[in-house]
C-alpha cells in the first residue's frame, strides 16, 4: 500500500495563511509604534500632551464604544468585582501609561521612546520575580543584561544632545513601560474569563473617558478648535495608531499564535527609528543601531525561554 503524501497544496495553504497572519502582525507592529512620530508633528503645532491624548482618544472611543455595547448586548453581564477591576486596568493600562509616554515624547526622541517601551516585557519578567517570586534563568538574566545594556547606550549616546530634557523623558517613558507591565499581570487571569475584545474594548472606554475628562479638567474648552492637520493627524492617530494595530494583533494572535505575534512586532523599535529620521529628520547613529541591536537581541532570547 501507499503511504498517503502530504498534500502540497494544503501545505501550501497553511504556509500562505501563516505568512499572512505574520504580515499583519508586522504591520500592527509598524501602526502601533508610527504613534511616536504622529505625536511628535503635532507638538509642532503647540499642543500638550493633555490635548493630544485627548483628541487621540475622541476619535478612537467612538470604534470601541460600538464594540463595548456589542460585547454587552451579547455576552453575560460582569460581575461588580469585574467592573472595579476593569475600572482599575482602563486607568492604569491605557490612559496612565499612554499620559505618560506622549508627555516622555516632548523631551526625547522616538527612537529612544519606542527602545524603553520595547523593554515592557522585562517589566513583566522582574515584576514576576519580585512580587510574584517567579525564577529568573540564565538564559532570562542574559536577555535582561543585553536589552538594558542596549538601552544605555542609547541613552547615553541621547544625553550627551539634550542632557537633563533626555533624562526627564525617558523616566516618563519608563514609568508608561513600568504602568503597562502591571496592566499585563493583572489582566492575564481576566482575559482567560472574558476574552481579549471584550477587556479591550472595556479597558479602551474607561482609558478614554478619564483621557477627555482630562482634559475638560485641566484645559479650556476652545482648545477643541485647532488647525485642520492636527484634526488630520489626531485621526491617524485614534485610528490608523490606536484602533487598528489593536485589532490587527488580536487577529494575528488567532493565525499566528501569541509568541510569533510577539516576535514579529520586533520590527517596531526598528521602524520607528528609520520612520524618525525619514519623517521628522532625527539621525540614525551607529551607537542608536548598536543599541537597537541589543535590545532586539535581549528581547528575542526572553521570547525563546520556554514557560
Amino acid at each position: 500500500m501507499m503511504k498517503n503524501l502530504p498534500d502540497p497544496a494544503a501545505s501550501g495553504g497553511a504556509r500562505t495563511a501563516y505568512l499572512g497572519g505574520l504580515a499583519i502582525a508586522i504591520g500592527g507592529a509598524v501602526l502601533f509604534s508610527t504613534k511616536a512620530v504622529v505625536a511628535k508633528l503635532l507638538y509642532r503645532y503647540h499642543i500638550d500632551a493633555v490635548t493630544l491624548i485627548a483628541f487621540r482618544m475622541l476619535f478612537s472611543l467612538p470604534v470601541f464604544a460600538a464594540i463595548a455595547l456589542w460585547q454587552m448586548r451579547t455576552a453575560p453581564p460582569l460581575s461588580t468585582g469585574d467592573r472595579w477591576r476593569l475600572l482599575g486596568l482602563g486607568l492604569i493600562g491605557y490612559y496612565l501609561s499612554s499620559f505618560l509616554d506622549f508627555l516622555g515624547l516632548q523631551y526625547i526622541s522616538v527612537g529612544l521612546e519606542r527602545l524603553i517601551l520595547f523593554l515592557t516585557p522585562t517589566f513583566v519578567l522582574l515584576i514576576s520575580a519580585t512580587w510574584l517570586q517567579q525564577h529568573i534563568s540564565r538564559k532570562q538574566w542574559l536577555a535582561l543584561l543585553a536589552s538594558y545594556g542596549g538601552i544605555v547606550l542609547v541613552f547615553l549616546h541621547d544625553l550627551k544632545d539634550g542632557g537633563s530634557h533626555v533624562a526627564l523623558g525617558s523616566t516618563l517613558v519608563l514609568g508608561s513601560a513600568t504602568s503597562y507591565a502591571v496592566y499585563l499581570l493583572a489582566s492575564g487571569e481576566m482575559v482567560k474569563r472574558l476574552g481579549s475584545l471584550r477587556l479591550v474594548s472595556y479597558a479602551m472606554c474607561v482609558s478614554s473617558a478619564a483621557c477627555i475628562a482630562q482634559f475638560f479638567l485641566l484645559r479650556p474648552a476652545s482648545l477643541l478648535l485647532q488647525p485642520l492637520p492636527v484634526y488630520g493627524l489626531s485621526l491617524v492617530n485614534g485610528l490608523l495608531c490606536t484602533v487598528m494595530p489593536v485589532f490587527m494583533t488580536m487577529v494575528a494572535v488567532q493565525r499566528i499564535g501569541a509568541s510569533a505575534a510577539s516576535q514579529a512586532g520586533m520590527i517596531g523599535p526598528v521602524s520607528t527609528l528609520f520612520l524618525g529620521a525619514l519623517i521628522l529628520g532625527e539621525a540614525v547613529t551607529g551607537w542608536q543601531l548598536a543599541g537597537t541591536a541589543l535590545v532586539l537581541a535581549g528581547i528575542y532570547l526572553l521570547s525563546k525561554v520556554k514557560h
